[in-house]
C-alpha cells in the first residue's frame, strides 16, 4: 500500500480559487483504494461553508516553533467521498473571508502552513511515502523535509514531489523577511538553493528539494525551460528537466455532462447532438436577450478577464468578428479594463454581443451546450480547463498553441478530415481573426464536416481516470 499525502492551499468543495482546487479534490479519489492510501492536508479557513465545518471533528493540537515564534497547530478532521482531508486549525493565520490578501502576510501564513502540513504527521499517526506539495503555498515542504527535518527518523525515506498549476505566482520577497517567517538557516539562500534575483522564492525552493516536479500539461512543460514562460526559473527547470513530468489535468466527467447536466434546456450526447444541440442554443440566445435564430453562429467565452488569457487580442479585431450571423456571448469577472472593453462593445453591437460581468458555475454549462465554439486565445495556459469542457459539450474550441492548449486540441484539417477545434500560432490578432473567419466558413459552408467534428470533440477523454493511471505511474517510479 502506496501512503500519499497531498498539502495545498485550496480543494474542492472546500474552498477554490482556481483549477489547483479542482485537481486537490478530484485526484485523490480516482487511485485504486486497495493500492494507494491518499489523504488531503489543508488550511481551516474561517471562511470554509458552515456545512463542512459541523461535520469536522477535532483531532489534537500542540506547538510549534516556528522563526522566533511558537504557534498553536489544531488538526481537524472530515472523510468526503472517501478521502480523508485533514484541516490546519490556527485562527490568527486562517480568519478572514479570503483566503489570499496581503502578499506579505500570505508569505508567513504558508510558511507556517508547509511547516504544520510536515508537524502534524506523527501526530495523526499517518506516514506517507510521498508528499505531493501542489503550487508555492507548499513550496517550503520539500525545504523543510529535506532539511529540519531531515535528523529525524519517523521523516527518513519520505519522498516529494511539486507540482507547478501556474510558474507566474511564486511566494516572492525579500530574503530577511522569508528567513524570518521559515525560521530556516542562512546556507539556504543561496542561488542554487531559495535565492532568485536577491529575492527568496518559496516556489523555487520546492523545485530545487523536491524529488520529482510536475506540471499540468506536456507542451507546459517544455516552455517553462524557456525564458518566455520560465519566469526566471528556466535554467533551473532546464537543469532538472529528467525530473519533470507534464500531465494534463481532466475534468469530473460526472460534473460536465451534457447527457444528465441539470441546468441546461436539453440533454444530449455524441448520437444526437447534431439534431438537439441547437435547442439549447436558442434557449440561450432567449435568456440572454439576443435574436433568437438557430443558424447563427455563436461563440462563447468564459474566462477570467486578465492579460494572460489573450483579450488584448480579441479588443483589436472584435468589430471584425461581429459580421452579420455572428453572435457573442462572454462570461467572467477580471480586469476592469476587459470588464469595460465587452461592456463597450455590447453597446455597440447590442444584437449581437451579450456581456455577462460576473461569474455563474450554472451560466457556464448553459454557454457550453448552447454555443458552437469556444474562444482561448491564452498568452500562456498551464492547462486550462474551459477547452475541456468546450469539447465534452461539443462546443469547438478556438485555441492558441500553447500549453495545455496545444496537447488537447487538435487542430481541423479539411483534407483528412481530423480534428477537434482550430488553433493558431503566433500571439498575433490578425491570425486569430483568420482562424475565426476559417471556422465560421466551416460552420456556414460545410455543416457535413461541422457536425462530424463535433461528434469527434465529444468523443475525447479527458476525464481524471486518464490522468490518474499517469500519476499512479509517477508515484510508483519514485
Amino acid at each position: 500500500m502506496k501512503k500519499i499525502a497531498y498539502v495545498a492551499s485550496e480543494c474542492v468543495p472546500f474552498i477554490k480559487t482556481g483549477g489547483l482546487a479542482d485537481v486537490v479534490g478530484t485526484l485523490p479519489k480516482k487511485f485504486n483504494k486497495n493500492e494507494y492510501d491518499v489523504r488531503i492536508i489543508i488550511p481551516n479557513y474561517m471562511c470554509l461553508p458552515a456545512k463542512y465545518k459541523n461535520k469536522m471533528r477535532y483531532l489534537t493540537h500542540f506547538y510549534m516553533d516556528i522563526g522566533w515564534k511558537q504557534q498553536y497547530v489544531g488538526v481537524m478532521y472530515l472523510e468526503y467521498e472517501g478521502v480523508p482531508v485533514y484541516f490546519i486549525d490556527n485562527e490568527y493565520y486562517f480568519n478572514g473571508f479570503n483566503i489570499y490578501g496581503d502578499p506579505k502576510w500570505d508569505l508567513e501564513k504558508f510558511c507556517y502552513f508547509s511547516k504544520a502540513a510536515l508537524s502534524i504527521l506523527p501526530s495523526i499517526g499517518f506516514q506517507p511515502d510521498i508528499i505531493h506539495c501542489h503550487d508555492w503555498q507548499a513550496g517550503l515542504v520539500p525545504v523543510y523535509l529535506k532539511t529540519l527535518f531531515a535528523g529525524d527518523p519517523f521523516y527518513s525515506g519520505m519522498k516529494s514531489i511539486m507540482t507547478i498549476h501556474n510558474l507566474q505566482f511564486q511566494g516572492k520577497w525579500d530574503v530577511e523577511t522569508v528567513k524570518e517567517y521559515s525560521g530556516l538557516p542562512d546556507y539556504l539562500f543561496t542561488p542554487d538553493k531559495l535565492e532568485l534575483n536577491k529575492d527568496a522564492s518559496m516556489l523555487k525552493g520546492g523545485l530545487v528539494y523536491a524529488d520529482k516536479i510536475t506540471t499540468v500539461s506536456n507542451t507546459y512543460a517544455h516552455e517553462i525551460q524557456t525564458p518566455y514562460y520560465g519566469e526566471g526559473l528556466d535554467g533551473l527547470l532546464s537543469a532538472r528537466w529528467q525530473s519533470l513530468w507534464g500531465i494534463v489535468n481532466g475534468i469530473d466527467y460526472d460534473v460536465y455532462n451534457p447527457n444528465t447536466d441539470k441546468v441546461i434546456a436539453q440533454n444530449y450526447n455524441k448520437k444526437n447532438v447534431n439534431k438537439k444541440k441547437v435547442i439549447n442554443k436558442l434557449v440561450l440566445q432567449r435568456e440572454l436577450g439576443l435574436p433568437e435564430d438557430p443558424n447563427a453562429y455563436m461563440l462563447g467565452i468564459v474566462s477570467r478577464l486578465t492579460d494572460q488569457k489573450g483579450l488584448d487580442l480579441i479588443d483589436r479585431i472584435l468589430n471584425d468578428v461581429m459580421t452579420d450571423g455572428t453572435q457573442l456571448v462572454v462570461l467572467g469577472t477580471g480586469d476592469r479594463r476587459y470588464e469595460d472593453m465587452f461592456k463597450y462593445y455590447q453597446g455597440i453591437h447590442p444584437a449581437k454581443l451579450s456581456a455577462n460581468i460576473y461569474f455563474s458555475d450554472d451560466l457556464s454549462h448553459r454557454i457550453y451546450a448552447g454555443c458552437d465554439s469556444i474562444l482561448v486565445p491564452s498568452r500562456f495556459e498551464p492547462c486550462g480547463l474551459t477547452q475541456l469542457m468546450a469539447l465534452r459539450y461539443g462546443a469547438l474550441p478556438i485555441v492558441r498553441e500553447t500549453g495545455g492548449l496545444k496537447d488537447t486540441v487538435e487542430p481541423y484539417n479539411e483534407f483528412e478530415g481530423t480534428g477537434t477545434g482550430f488553433s493558431f500560432a503566433n500571439y498575433d490578432s490578425q491570425e486569430l481573426l483568420n482562424t475565426i473567419n476559417y471556422s465560421k466558413k466551416v460552420f456556414f459552408d460545410y455543416p457535413e464536416n461541422w457536425e462530424k467534428m463535433r461528434v469527434r470533440a465529444m468523443e475525447q477523454d479527458y476525464s481524471w481516470d486518464t490522468s490518474a493511471k499517469i500519476y499512479e505511474d509517477l508515484y510508483n517510479q519514485i
